[in-house]
């Protein structure tokens, strides 16, 4: 990898007087798809706000297409080209689906075309005048995607895509995330299916106890299976 376009080194994070973050460090390199695996409390999702800004308890770097980020406040970071959907979604429950699809500004070029948004996600569109409170689980975490994905960010981060959602939908979640790679996408994500993350990810991150124990590919999965048995219990 050349010039990584997220680089994070030695990141610390706090909530209070609790360290969670114990020097993380990680690259993501453009039109890569990463995969943070590791057991629940171990600092995935902190990793991932923190990252955002999210969390402001924090020191280390923080670096974006070669810019610091640990400086820019948490309502200029989407600008900057960093999308996150949260694990709860976020979705406005008393907008429509098309009303929740423009709210987000868009921040740079290349972002996707409602039309071209409705052929990736037929759901919507099929949807697309019912409000928030009337779509199921995984009709919530299309739209939180596709929201996202409206405003021309540069990074997709992802905490916990298929949590809870039936296995058509985890799969239709798949077949989006190689699309999305296909047209260049760059997207960080935290999950816990671990088959679900060895379809879609290029390159995986192990962590435990606030640290990254371990990076290595995806066809290094087959000799990683001992190692990821004993950390994760898959």
């Amino acid at each position: 990898m050349a010039q990584p376009l997220l680089q994070v080194s030695n990141l610390n994070a706090w909530y209070g007087e609790s360290h969670i973050l114990h020097g993380v460090d990680m690259t993501v390199g453009e039109g890569e798809t990463i995969t943070i695996l590791g057991r629940n409390g171990v600092g995935k999702t902190t990793t991932l706000r923190t990252i955002m800004g999210i969390l402001r308890e924090r020191k280390g770097e923080i670096r974006f297409g070669g810019k610091d980020m640990l400086s820019v406040p948490l309502h200029k970071t989407a600008h900057a080209g960093l999308g996150f959907v949260p694990e709860e979604r976020g979705i406005f429950s008393t907008l429509t689906v098309e009303e929740n699809l423009m709210l987000p500004p868009v921040v740079a070029g290349g972002g996707m075309s409602l039309d071209e948004i409705y052929a990736l996600f037929p759901n919507l569109q099929e949807r697309r005048t019912s409000p928030g409170t009337k779509l199921s689980g995984g009709e919530q975490q299309m739209l939180a995607i596709a929201r996202i994905l409206r405003t021309g960010v540069k990074l997709l981060i992802l905490d916990e895509p298929t949590e809870g959602l039936a296995p058509v939908i985890v799969q239709r979640i798949g077949e989006v995330l190689k699309t999305l790679k296909a047209r260049g996408m760059t997207v960080l994500m935290v999950e816990q299916n671990f088959r679900f993350a060895s379809k879609v990810a290029d390159r995986f991150y192990l962590m435990d106890h606030g640290r990254m124990v371990a990076d290595f590919p995806v066809g290094e999965l087959p000799q990683r299976m001992d190692m990821l048995h004993k950390v994760l219990g898959v």
